[in-house]
């Protein structure tokens, strides 16, 4: 078997057959076309590393009674969605080489309906991650326009409910999509749904800065700005631009492989896109390590917070 890696049933294209897959990618030529051998230390190792971030960020954020707001509460979720993105990878690559060795010895029957639970475990947290990146650029969005009626907006019960609404959607999405995984209707409501988060986050994080920057001319206007404005706005330009380069970067790919299993399953030059399918799963794994660095470790209380938990200063 190649390299072991998560969300298998929507490696390839349902209705291309093996012999036309392997035509066409002989046809579309050339090495370039076989993929990338990825070992399973690699998604073992960048997944044992976003598990311990994410898990230091969810600690941070239970520990510190200053950080119990809804805000932080999004951003613990997104911590546990990447969190189970990485257990539920590590779980299903140790339980293939645990099977392909001969260690774990069950019937046919059992694997499948393990592989259908962790099959869903990766979806739904995949779901929820997309779905809290959504939810923290509302949340920035409303503390920045609504800055003084924020508290009466996003009160901790609504947050409770949209964080509790966020895990069931989720749940039941990713049950229909292992189900029904060979049904391009399915592919297509996912594929709208990555779309629709990443225009709302695009919408969203341009209109604040373009906040930011009417606040920093009428500063210029009335008076020179001073280097700490000139410095935010630059800093706030260079946030936004991260934050939305690596959604795109990093979910991008694995989307972009979902519409062309819709759109041309049989293309040579598709094929070859599938073959990539395992650097895709790197990416959304990347992106796991990556979104602490962007939403959780910015806070100068929860690196504090953090700083207390790994030296154990409780």
């Amino acid at each position: 078997m190649s390299t072991l890696a998560p969300l298998r049933l929507l490696r390839e294209p349902s209705n291309a057959s093996e012999g036309n897959q392997s035509n066409a990618t002989v046809g579309a030529g050339g090495g370039w076309c076989q993929g990338l051998d990825i070992p399973n230390e690699l998604f073992l190792a960048l997944g044992l590393v976003s598990l311990v971030e994410n898990l230091l960020v969810v600690a941070a954020i239970l520990k510190n009674r200053n950080l119990h707001s809804p805000t932080y509460y999004f951003i613990c979720c997104l911590a546990v969605s990447d969190m189970l993105v990485s257990i539920s990878n590590l779980a299903e690559m140790l339980f293939m080489l645990l099977l392909e060795h001969g260690v774990l010895v069950m019937s046919p029957s059992i694997v499948r309906h393990m592989d259908s639970v962790i099959d869903m475990l990766i979806c739904s947290s995949v779901m929820s991650s997309l779905s809290f990146l959504g939810v923290i650029a509302v949340d920035r969005y409303i503390t920045i326009f609504y800055a003084l009626r924020y508290h009466s907006i996003m009160t901790l019960q609504r947050a409770v409910v949209t964080m509790a609404s966020v895990w069931l959607a989720s749940i039941v999405s990713s049950t229909v999509l292992i189900t029904y995984y060979r049904s391009n209707t399915i592919l297509l409501c996912l594929i709208v749904f990555f779309l629709f988060m990443l225009v709302l986050m695009l919408v969203l994080y341009i209109h604040m800065f373009a906040l930011a920057r009417h606040h920093l001319h009428s500063i210029s206007s009335q008076q020179k700005p001073p280097a700490a404005h000139r410095g935010g706005s630059l800093k706030g330009a260079v946030t936004l631009t991260i934050l939305l380069g690596v959604f795109f970067i990093c979910w991008g790919p694995f989307f972009f492989h979902l519409i062309l299993i819709v759109t041309c399953p049989t293309n040579p030059f598709c094929t070859c896109f599938f073959s990539y399918f395992n650097l895709f799963l790197i990416l959304i794994i990347c992106n796991s390590m990556i979104d602490p660095l962007i939403y959780a470790f910015r806070s100068q209380e929860l690196r504090r917070t953090l700083r207390e938990v790994v030296t154990c200063s409780w």
